[in-house]
């Protein structure tokens, strides 16, 4: 018989976090136009968004007040 183990080091995220990061990331990467998602962020991509929830997720929902000011090539951003 073969037995399949689950990591024991994978866990999920509670809601509890995931709404304080979600808040972070709106208040970090504000939208362009207020209630449509589709007009996009007036700060940054969708990956730079990614990126800071995932750092706030691993940082049990406290992040740094400002997003990184500097992306890859250097240029601060707007």
């Amino acid at each position: 018989m073969l037995t399949l183990a689950a990591p024991a080091t994978a866990s999920a995220i509670t809601a509890e976090v995931a709404r304080a990061c979600d808040a972070a990331v709106a208040k970090a990467y504000p939208p362009r136009q207020i209630g449509n998602p589709a007009a996009g962020s007036a700060k940054g991509t969708a990956k730079d968004q990614r990126a800071y929830f995932q750092k706030c997720v691993a940082n049990d929902g406290k992040v740094d007040d400002a997003p990184a000011a500097a992306s890859k090539d250097g240029k601060p951003g707007k």
